[in-house]
């Protein structure tokens, strides 16, 4: 990402991004221009969507990609997430609908560029927001995933390193396969798991 050097408000953000051709984060002021992904990032995102989203089908949530903006008012962050999942009713900002305040699991698939904001701005903003009930992280330079469930007042944190997994996301009451998850994906160097 690239920060812009000026101070905005978030009116004047939410117009700016609304008119904008690019995406861009906002977070405490700043304006950060999102980056373009990479093929594994694309196809990872893009398994989690569809893998998640079938088992969701007839229930009552919603599966949405990166263009969706979460706001997250204790660290005034409008964040675009990789994928989001709301159950229930989603709550928006305001009437234009592209601005969910209550996420129930969000994905990040971090990438060389965006690790460390995924790691610390993004998830010490996400923890704050009440819905939030599971945070996961998916290295897309080799098998990984990172999962955070919320128990209480504290995060419960597991990794795992193996295609043969299948994590249980209780929240929503699914299962990711890691086998799904990084289907087609091929790494530069040799993976192990």
């Amino acid at each position: 990402m690239v920060a812009a050097r000026q101070r905005t408000t978030r009116a004047e953000y939410l117009a700016f991004e609304r008119s904008s051709p690019t995406r861009h984060e906002y977070y405490s002021g700043e304006i950060w221009a999102m980056t373009g992904a990479s093929r594994e990032h694309n196809l990872i995102c893009a398994s989690v969507s569809r893998v998640l989203g079938n088992q969701l089908v007839s229930r009552p949530c919603e599966v949405y990609q990166s263009d969706m903006r979460v706001w997250i008012p204790r660290t005034e962050h409008y964040a675009y997430p990789d994928v989001v999942v709301v159950c229930g009713e989603p709550t928006f900002e305001d009437s234009d609908v592209d601005t969910l305040l209550n996420p129930t699991l969000i994905v990040e698939v971090l990438s060389p560029s965006t690790e460390g904001y995924d790691r610390k701005e993004k998830f010490e903003g996400y923890q704050t927001i009440e819905s939030l009930h599971e945070y996961l992280m998916i290295d897309q330079r080799r098998v990984r995933v990172e999962h955070y469930l919320r128990y209480g007042e504290k995060w419960l944190f597991t990794a795992t390193e193996s295609r043969e997994v299948t994590l249980e996301l209780p929240t929503i009451n699914c299962k990711l396969a890691l086998a799904d998850v990084y289907e087609k994906v091929r790494f530069e160097q040799s993976e192990s798991g």
